[in-house]
């Protein structure tokens, strides 16, 4: 019986791996990962640039503006590093306005400073372009501040206390919950970083589902499924192409890893150094304690991971023996795939609920908890005790499914009624052979 077992899986494993539909997708997958790894030098390619600098030229008529705005952009820029969206290169020019305007390209501006006998001083922001929110906004503040220290400047403050007045602000932080310190940053992560973590996972668990119950439907209409059932038992055909399917998604999971280190290759030409951009978020999830976190669970999500993978597989291989079209098929998705998105949804809003009992109980249950119990332990809302319950609780439900789950494929395997597939399911749970 187990050489048919094991027939059963390396065929079904060689029909998934040998079409062409999986060298389609895997070359479309690995052109897309290494694409969007590398869209900086792509738009560079073709004449855009991320880290080009926006020009501000000042014309400064006030004799006065120029150092005070510089100084005050220059503290902005090195106070709000991370948001700055360009980095901004100011310079005093002594061109007349008009040509400046003629020759304004890109993302250049021109600032001019003017005296005003009633406001002390109005600036003039002339762009080629709309400029970017935030650039606006920071522009908007040292313009302010430019505007209250040529007020004071004008006023015949004492130079001593100009100095005083318009040097930046020393900020002593003082953070008495550790907790809380780390919110923001913790925040910005769960709803940034960690979607990106786990969106192959959900991917990968919905190619799982379509790829055994499409397989097992179709040999349900082409009539090969009682050929097939003739000579192995449905036991021995249900986990032969459940073996064989995950071992597939864990393959396409693995390429999708390499696709992606191929693409890091490439960003950083063979170098083991970061860019800045690359080495500000590293030391962003760093001091927040993600990677710590990550780490420590990187055991216990692998578990979970591969349970996960055997229980949609199994549920996926059970609804699809009830199947006699590709009609059925679609229907008993729907079911699993809401499923699969709200335990999406809840895992990157999890932040929100702030230690609710309700979410704690959620990453106990099967289905969701792969993806809710590693959100919640690496926002500190539950234990690593937790996940182990998760995964304990995944472990009996997988085992309920063995059980009972193959009587029902038993029966359902070679139903062709064409009753309701609820309904057949339903028949199928209450026959004495289950």
């Amino acid at each position: 019986m187990s050489s048919k077992f094991w027939y059963l899986t390396k065929q079904s494993l060689k029909k998934k791996v040998k079409s062409k539909w999986f060298l389609g997708v895997n070359i479309m997958l690995a052109i897309v990962i290494i694409a969007l790894i590398n869209i900086n030098s792509i738009i560079a390619f073709f004449g855009g640039d991320f880290s080009e600098k926006v020009k501000i030229m000042v014309i400064d008529k006030t004799e006065l503006s120029y150092p005070i705005f510089k100084a005050s952009m220059d503290e902005l820029q090195k106070l709000n590093e991370d948001t700055f969206t360009q980095e901004m290169k100011i310079t005093k020019t002594a061109k007349p306005q008009k040509e400046l305007e003629k020759n304004l390209k890109g993302n250049n501006i021109v600032i001019v400073f003017e005296n005003d006998d009633k406001n002390y001083v109005t600036a003039k922001v002339i762009s080629k372009e709309k400029i970017d929110n935030t650039t606006y906004q920071y522009l908007s503040q040292g313009l302010n501040t430019t505007k209250s220290a040529v007020a004071l400047a004008k006023t015949n403050v004492d130079p001593n206390v100009l100095a005083k007045v318009t040097s930046p602000m020393e900020i002593e932080r003082v953070i008495l919950n550790n907790q809380k310190s780390t919110d923001e940053n913790m925040e910005m992560i769960m709803s940034t970083i960690f979607p990106t973590l786990i969106l192959p996972f959900f991917m990968l668990i919905i190619f799982l589902v379509q790829m055994i119950g499409g397989e097992i439907c179709e040999e349900k209409t082409t009539k090969s499924m009682e050929i097939i059932i003739s000579n192995v038992s449905p036991k021995i055909h249900l986990l032969s192409k459940v073996l064989a399917s995950n071992i597939f998604i864990i393959t396409q999971g693995i390429l999708l890893i390499l696709y992606a280190v191929i693409g890091l290759l490439i960003s950083t030409k063979g170098q083991l150094s970061l860019g800045e951009n690359i080495s500000s978020l590293l030391k962003t999830l760093i001091d927040t304690g993600f990677t710590t976190k990550l780490w420590s669970l990187l055991p216990a999500a692998i578990i979970m991971l591969i349970l996960s993978f055997i229980a949609y597989s199994l549920i996926a291989g059970i609804l699809a023996s009830m199947t006699t079209n590709m009609e059925d098929f679609q229907q008993i998705q729907t079911p699993i795939m809401l499923v699969l998105l709200a335990g999406y949804y809840l895992a990157i809003m999890a932040g929100m609920f702030n230690g609710s009992l309700l979410i704690r109980i959620l990453s106990y249950v099967p289905f969701i908890s792969c993806l809710v119990a590693p959100s919640l332990y690496i926002i500190g809302q539950t234990t690593m005790m937790d996940v182990l319950i998760s995964i304990i609780v995944l472990i009996i439900v997988i085992a309920l499914m063995i059980k009972y789950g193959l009587k029902v494929y038993k029966v359902g395997i070679l139903n062709y009624s064409n009753e309701k597939i609820w309904s057949r399911f339903a028949k199928a749970l209450k026959s004495k052979d289950v």
